[in-house]
């Protein structure tokens, strides 16, 4: 790896988070600024810790803390899409499904990468 661009869960962050800046720009107006802005902030935020840690890469346990930040956003994103979702701000039930679905899946992937650093890292960074 020689760029946190080469690690698949931050491809997947960042294009989630561009879809899901789109998205949120089309909310209605009352929650534009307010779940709006809580949901492109959440996604945001699971791209930009992967990249954080990464830069930190060299310290094991600063690279395990800012993936863990990772998925916490990632689950956080989780939890406004369901907010919207229900509070019908957000009608399209199979965007919301794929959405969701996607940010699942990114949850795992990083859990796994997280499992994978713990055991891992210093004989893989090392090489």
């Amino acid at each position: 790896m020689k760029s946190y661009k080469d690690l698949n869960i931050y491809e997947s962050a960042h294009r989630l988070a561009i879809v899901v800046h789109g998205l949120s720009m089309g909310l209605p107006k009352f929650e534009l600024y307010e779940e709006g802005s809580q949901i492109r902030r959440s996604a945001k935020a699971v791209s930009i810790a992967i990249v954080e840690g990464y830069g930190r890469k060299r310290y094991k346990a600063d690279f395990i803390r800012f993936l863990v930040y990772a998925q916490a956003e990632c689950d956080e994103t989780m939890e406004h899409l369901d907010f919207l979702f229900e509070t019908r701000s957000f009608v399209d039930k199979e965007k919301y499904a794929l959405l969701k679905n996607e940010y699942i899946k990114l949850s795992k992937q990083i859990n796994r990468f997280i499992v994978w650093v713990e055991g891992y890292w210093n004989n893989f960074s090392a090489t």
